[in-house]
């Protein structure tokens, strides 16, 4: 900041600048950045930051995030992953039905929120709920596992 903008121009004459004769401008009177969180500002912590000097849970060692990244769809929204052509395609035809990769488009896990059209699909995915399986099957489709 450059020096005419600082609070001390304003402050000329004034003796304690704001910080009061009794108080006292001191340097670091609570001390320094988070210390006392255990003392004298306990109850900051406990309040604003619950759990912050415990510890939870176990312990997981080397811990590789790749076996655990599962991206989800629902299936009221899995005909958005086809064309509308495509969809309009396969309700006309009785013997065959649209099968839908959504690993394809970087899903892994389908979930049975929403409904699905009453038309048979073929959906193709790692994991799948049991409310979406069912709601798969109720329109007449299929789910089936990938790798």
């Amino acid at each position: 900041m450059v020096c005419r903008l600082r609070k001390t121009r304003k402050m000329r004459g004034h003796v304690c600048c704001g910080y009061g004769r009794v108080g006292k401008h001191r340097k670091h009177p609570s001390g320094r950045g988070v210390s006392g969180g255990l003392t004298h500002h306990r109850i900051n912590f406990n309040k604003y930051h619950p759990g912050y000097f415990q510890k939870n849970g176990i312990r997981h060692f080397h811990l590789k995030k790749n076996q655990y990244f599962k991206p989800v769809i629902n299936i009221d929204k899995l005909w958005s992953l086809v064309s509308e052509e495509t969809r309009l395609k396969y309700a006309t035809s009785k013997d065959k039905a649209a099968v839908i990769d959504v690993t394809k488009a970087g899903y892994f896990k389908v979930l049975g929120k929403g409904r699905l059209p009453k038309q048979p699909v073929v959906v193709k995915a790692k994991f799948f709920s049991q409310t979406a399986e069912r709601r798969i099957k109720a329109v007449g489709g299929a789910c089936v596992l990938v790798a």
